[in-house]
């Protein structure tokens, strides 16, 4: 297991950006594969993005592709979600996610560790 602390949430106007950092506990962070997924007040958890461990294959909801870059810093234990234009539909809380098994898992919405969750809110 590792501990996950997310960081960067906050209000936004639409069209704005902002950056939402997680860093992980544990030393074998390069091993998981990390993601994001958002819970928006009635409605269910989805996914947003996620990176396999290696770094390089990426997933992304359709919903953020092109607005949102998911990236990950090995050497800091830190992956980074960068969100960009962002609109009121992306007003959410948001959760970092890890699971050494593979991307698959954060995909579907079942990784093995959460994080806490941050807010963002996006005003029109």
């Amino acid at each position: 297991q590792v501990q996950l602390v997310e960081s960067g949430g906050g209000l936004v106007q639409a069209g704005g950006s902002l950056r939402l950092s997680c860093t992980a506990s544990g030393r074998t962070f390069s091993s998981y594969a990390m993601g994001w997924l958002r819970q928006a007040p009635g409605k269910e958890r989805e996914i947003v993005a996620g990176m396999r461990g290696s770094g390089g294959s990426t997933y992304y909801a359709d919903s953020v592709k092109g607005r949102f870059t998911i990236s990950r810093d090995n050497a800091k234990n830190t992956v980074y979600l960068q969100m960009n234009s962002l609109n009121p539909e992306d007003t959410a809380v948001y959760y970092c996610a890890a699971d050494p098994r593979g991307l698959h898992t954060i995909v579907v919405g079942a990784p093995d560790d959460w994080g806490q969750g941050t807010q963002v809110t996006v005003s029109s």
